[in-house]
């Protein structure tokens, strides 16, 4: 790989952030190219990934990842995986020569998906006729770069409709890569199902790391830290809504301590819904939103709420709706696919292969002031016309801004924002300004511009005129392959495209444009304020004791939630407004 490589090592922390990531991996691993022919992509895949050896000696290609979840929550994937697999695994040898009783567990069965990636592993997969001359044995050495290669062509050439909606369970139902023995880690004091021993309270999360727990976290940092060239930082993944918040604090406590002056970019994910939900529970989601948002904000270089419903309170908003999907928002299958599209688009800047921006540079420039939480929107997929060009996509918009929230925190109309990274993926081939023929007068500004950057960066400025800005433009677009859900509008045809025609039959989309933009605004304040008023206005010791019986005391509490305030406080505008009244700053 050419170019000085910044790596990464990414954490996921708790179940909702393995679903995002499974499909944020599958992302990463359909675009991997081992072609020594092909130019290098705009994206340094090294940035993610590690090469390793087996113990046969086969190259391998991993995520650099970290992953914690909960007891019984992996179903058929191994926690070692089945990468560095011998025969010697099945084998055990024993010293008693007495009798001996064996009572084995049926292993959890496997979806068609799956099957179909064991059928690859023993080169029993056929390719469809329609793909190929005729049927033929796929052969795959497992873990080799020639067998992800394998894997990618045969599946994408095999075009099998997987409709996982209905069961998929947890999320290795559908990863389509390997993972490093060193990823996984089980916290085996809770239970992923059950109605004992839950992972429910912010405590109870803060008060796992310590023991084990901190000796394997140390060990697999150190292990995928030490083999870096250049670590430019971590990116954390964390369930913010269940007691994986508590635990995220401390983790990304213990990386500003361990790895000072590295980025740490935290998005604290949540589902629309919750399996299983209560009034109480309810409440304990609310609270543990709050209190993960003050102390990763406080550890972290930004963090980032990242969720399609309406809110982070008791009573949220609808959920964010695309027009050019239709996703099931109460499948976590389905709203997690969208977060991961939004988010491979958002983290472009500091995985370039040239003129990257480096983590800490990003996160510097959107934390002005201290303002340590961000919020995310999104275009997913970004509205663009067969034979159409860019400039016309975006007037089309009109005075409405593309995009939607991704972190519940409405788009404010008169654009009172103190910086933001915007970046538009996908656009490969299209025309990114306008082929107006000379003399031909202009429709509007956007179409006199001479570059698709300069275009997007013109558009931005006229909504925004006065706020720091950065802008990336990316040809190459997501790739979506199987198992990825088929949940896009009919309209579009297989590169995500708006066609000019009403097609007969809906095609398979193999990949989209996206928009996103990340940014430090007034309307942060605002969700971080009513967050504060809602939790504060709760008398815990009485509507739900048992929550500050996890090892949180009431004092902790209340200092934290006021540190919210504090924080919400920072997003005032220079204007001289307010998010609210100073009367009623000194009321609550």
């Amino acid at each position: 790989m050419s170019g000085l490589c910044r790596e990464v090592v990414t954490l996921q922390l708790g179940h909702y952030s393995g679903f995002v990531g499974t499909h944020w991996w599958n992302l990463q691993d359909a675009s991997l190219c081992y072609d020594p022919d092909l130019p290098p992509g705009e994206l340094q895949s090294d940035v993610l990934f590690r090469e390793g050896l087996t113990l046969g000696g086969q190259v391998t290609y991993t995520p650099r990842l970290i992953a914690f979840d909960l007891k019984g929550s992996l179903q058929t994937l191994r926690k070692e995986g089945s990468l560095y697999a011998t025969e010697q695994d099945s084998k055990t040898t024993l010293s008693w020569q007495g009798q001996i009783m064996t009572h084995e567990e049926s292993p959890p069965s496997k979806n068609s998906f799956l099957q179909d990636l064991d059928k690859l592993d023993q080169g029993e997969l056929l390719v469809e006729p329609d793909f190929s001359s005729s049927p033929a044995l796929v052969p795959h050495c497992s873990g080799g770069a020639f067998a992800i290669e394998t894997v990618n062509s045969t599946l994408e050439r095999v075009q099998k409709a997987y409709r996982l909606e209905g069961i998929v369970r947890v999320w290795s139902d559908f990863l389509r890569l390997h993972l490093h023995p060193r990823t996984i880690s089980v916290i085996n004091q809770y239970n992923h199902d059950g109605e004992s021993a839950r992972l429910e309270a912010f405590g109870q999360g803060e008060a796992l790391l310590q023991g084990s727990v901190l000796e394997e976290l140390e060990d697999r940092l150190h292990f995928f830290v030490e083999e870096c060239d250049y670590l430019q930082g971590f990116q954390v993944l964390c369930d913010v809504a269940d007691g994986f918040s508590g635990l995220g604090s401390k983790v990304t406590e213990l990386l500003q301590d361990s790895y000072g002056g590295r980025g740490i970019l935290t998005w604290g994910v949540a589902p629309v819904s919750h399996r299983d939900s209560s009034p109480i529970k309810e409440l304990y989601h609310m609270m543990n939103c709050a209190l993960g948002t003050v102390h990763m904000a406080n550890h972290s270089s930004f963090f980032c709420p990242l969720t399609l419903g309406g809110g982070l309170g008791r009573r949220p908003a609808p959920p964010t709706s695309f027009p050019l999907l239709s996703y099931d928002s109460s499948l976590w299958y389905h709203s997690s696919s969208v977060l991961a599209l939004a988010l491979d688009t958002m983290t472009v800047s500091y995985r370039l292969r040239h003129n990257s921006t480096p983590m800490w540079q990003l996160a510097d420039a959107l934390t002005v002031s201290g303002r340590k939480v961000v919020c995310a929107y999104g275009s997913v997929p970004f509205p663009m016309m067969q034979s159409s060009c860019l400039p016309d996509a975006l007037q089309a918009c009109q005075d409405a801004l593309p995009w939607k929230p991704l972190s519940a925190c409405p788009e404010l109309v008169d654009g009172r924002c103190f910086g933001q990274s915007v970046t538009l993926k996908g656009l490969e081939g299209q025309n990114l300004v306008s082929p107006l023929v000379p003399g031909t007068e202009p429709p509007s500004p956007l179409h006199c511009a001479w570059s698709g950057l300069e275009v997007l960066d013109m558009y931005i400025r006229s909504h925004y005129p006065s706020t720091p800005l950065a802008v990336q433009l990316v040809s190459s677009p997501s790739k979506l392959t199987s198992p990825f859900p088929q949940i896009f509008s009919p309209i579009l045809d297989p590169q995500g495209l708006i066609q000019s025609q009403s097609p007969t039959t809906a095609p398979v989309v193999s990949s989209v444009p996206v928009l996103t933009c990340v940014q430090s605004s007034v309307a942060v304040g605002q969700l971080l304020a009513e967050l504060q008023k809602s939790c504060s206005s709760l008398d815990l010791r009485r509507v739900a004791p048992s929550f500050l019986s996890q090892g949180l005391e009431p004092a902790e509490l209340a200092e934290s939630l006021e540190q919210l305030r504090s924080l919400a406080y920072r997003y005032r505008d220079d204007s001289g407004g307010t998010l609210r009244s100073s009367s009623e700053e000194e009321d609550d």
